[in-house]
């Protein structure tokens, strides 16, 4: 006597050898003997043979129409698979065919539900065609991903994945057809995905894929600006002043700017800050979108501004408009002595915008010189800068940094940089610098004079950080700092701007200590200020490895920082050398640049000689 018994899902064969009431002991067609429970017994039978009854069953089981099976069968009710094969085939199934219907069922859950061994019921009528749709989108859905990754290994992008590629490599939903078909394609193609529709032509350049990539990590509901009301400022009273500010070409957010009058003991010195805390209320709509972008986002040949161009319209202090600004002035003798300071809220005519191309040469510090406009102006206030910089007593060393200039729109491949030195410390950079250290903490003292809470720039143990509560700026040597002079571009500054505001008309400030979107948005600032500058540090690499390929650029000079670390005479690039021999920190050294690799991006150096022998 033979069975078919199931062992774990599968249906098997075996030949009984023996048998007790719960169990049989029998020989499966290889000759190995096991032990069979009863209740796993499905079909008792003499012949055929064991080793035969699956391979008589399966072709019938192929034949089997089981939607016929499920109309021939009673709704509703639960029945054992021999008396299914018996409605289907009618009369007295044989073996083969009884088995054959137990194969054909064990094979159709969605027109029958297994209610037990050997027993089934058949789908309710509205189940059935609800299963029979969704088999039939899968199998359109299936057919759709192997034609996209077909075309995707022939090199042509299916437009439902060119059009989302970047979400598709970054911010994907893995359950979609055209995740599924990329995947599939590069896997197939043994490339990363970003290869495989890069070589398609996806990706438009790899400028594109670095923007992109940061765009949907943090500015996921992208950037363009919702409608919002740009608040004119009240009526102010009018500055006798000509003030004059000090910007980079590429600037469009001016916020501050300087003036200088004769006084009966020496000077007045006028540092001027744009606004537009003015015209942006707490919790307006404005401020939200300020909230939540925190700052002007910076890259090489492009931003991503906090505030939009309308406000700038209203609020940045253009040449010759007369705009609204929070004024920090400083009487000084002629040995550029603080007398005496005060703020005012005001507005302010701007007579020019000086651009630092103009300045570098510092014709204008020659005295007697007129030939820049402002050039008295200047002198007056390099003079005082340098004075306030010794008083401080900061330490500085001789910086270099970098200007990229982006010719072309940054995600063509045609673009090109162009990328120049510029050592700090300059008269121009004394000037700015100074003046804006002297706005923050002298506005720093103010607030924390009055127990105003504000954010406080502090920075000890080499650490910087935003607080609530003032303190050192061991890096500037001054006893309390603030960020208030670029309201236009940090939400910081504007925050700070609005208690500097109150004071200074002698209200309540907007923020009272421990409030608690005060103290999120301080730490929200910090997160978010760090993401944006790592992301300006990548893209500056970027076009750093750009000019390196755009220059055809075969070897580079670098100096030792320490043990394997090197840093670019002539571009702003550090990078660790694995197999740099031991060299003495100082020490020049001679790279060869082995790769360049614009997607990740990175620079592939090695070794050469060392310099100078």
């Amino acid at each position: 006597m033979n069975i078919l018994f199931d062992d774990e899902g599968q249906l098997k064969a075996a030949s009984i050898m023996s048998e007790a009431d719960a169990s049989m002991q029998v020989e499966l067609p290889g000759g190995r003997r096991i032990k069979v429970k009863a209740s796993n017994v499905l079909l008792k039978f003499a012949s055929p043979s064991a080793s035969e009854i699956l391979a008589r069953a399966q072709p019938l089981a192929d034949e089997i129409d089981v939607a016929l099976l499920w109309e021939a069968a009673a709704q509703d009710t639960d029945s054992a698979f021999a008396v299914l094969a018996g409605e289907y085939f009618g009369g007295t199934p044989s073996t083969e065919q009884t088995a054959a219907a137990l194969i054909a069922l064990q094979k159709s859950p969605m027109y029958f539900y297994k209610k037990g061994k050997g027993i089934y019921r058949p789908a309710p009528e509205a189940s059935l065609k609800a299963a029979l749709a969704g088999a039939e989108r899968k199998a359109r859905e299936l057919a759709q991903v192997e034609q996209w990754v077909d075309e995707l290994l022939r090199g042509v992008v299916p437009e439902a994945i060119a059009s989302d590629w970047a979400r598709l490599l970054y911010a994907p939903d893995r359950q979609s057809l055209a995740y599924k078909a990329l995947a599939a394609a590069a896997d197939k193609a043994r490339v990363a995905p970003v290869h495989l529709l890069a070589r398609a032509g996806a990706i438009a350049s790899t400028h594109e894929l670095h923007f992109t990539k940061f765009l949907l990590a943090t500015f996921p509901k992208g950037i363009a600006f919702p409608d919002a009301t740009v608040e004119p400022p009240a009526e102010l009273p009018l500055a006798a002043v000509r003030a004059f500010s000090i910007d980079d070409d590429s600037t469009t957010e001016i916020d501050d700017a300087f003036s200088v009058a004769k006084s009966s003991s020496g000077y007045i010195v006028g540092v001027h800050i744009a606004a537009p805390a003015l015209g942006i209320a707490v919790g307006s709509a404005l401020d939200n979108i300020a909230r939540d972008r925190l700052s002007t986002v910076y890259m090489p040949g492009n931003k991503i501004t906090m505030l939009p161009d309308a406000v700038g319209d209203v609020y940045s202090l253009n040449e010759g408009k007369t705009v609204a600004a929070v004024s920090l002035y400083v009487s000084i003798n002629e040995l550029g002595e603080i007398t005496d300071s005060r703020s005012a809220l005001e507005l302010v005519p701007i007579a020019n915008n000086l651009r630092l191309p103009m300045l570098e040469d510092e014709s204008w510090s020659s005295d007697g010189d007129s030939s820049v406009p402002f050039a008295g102006e200047l002198r007056v206030l390099h003079t005082f800068a340098q004075k306030l910089r010794t008083q401080r007593g900061e330490q500085t060393g001789n910086r270099v940094d970098y200007n990229f200039t982006v010719l072309g729109e940054p995600n063509s491949r045609e673009a090109t940089v162009d990328i120049k030195a510029r050592a700090r410390g300059s008269a121009v950079d004394t000037i700015v610098s100074e003046l804006m250290i002297l706005a923050n903490v002298s506005w720093a003292q103010m607030l924390a004079k009055q127990s105003v809470v504000a954010m406080f720039r502090i920075q000890g143990a080499g650490k910087t950080r935003m607080s609530s509560q003032p303190g050192a700026h061991e890096g500037l040597n001054v006893p309390s700092y603030i960020w208030a002079t670029s309201p236009l571009r940090r939400y910081s500054d504007l925050l700070n701007q609005r208690q500097i505001i109150a004071l200074i008309r002698g209200e309540t400030p907007p923020y009272e200590r421990g409030n608690a979107d005060f103290l999120a948005c301080i730490a929200d600032f910090d997160v978010t200020y760090s993401t944006y500058a790592d992301f300006q540090q990548q893209m500056e690499f970027y076009w750093c490895a750009r000019y390196l390929e755009q220059e055809k650029t075969q070897r580079v000079v670098a100096t030792v920082i320490r043990e394997n670390l090197v840093r670019f005479d002539h571009l702003p690039i550090v990078r660790r050398i694995n197999d740099l021999p031991h060299q003495e920190p100082g020490v020049k050294v001679m790279l060869a640049v082995a790769e360049i690799d614009l997607f990740e991006p990175d620079i592939h150096l090695r070794f050469i000689e060392k310099v100078g022998l």
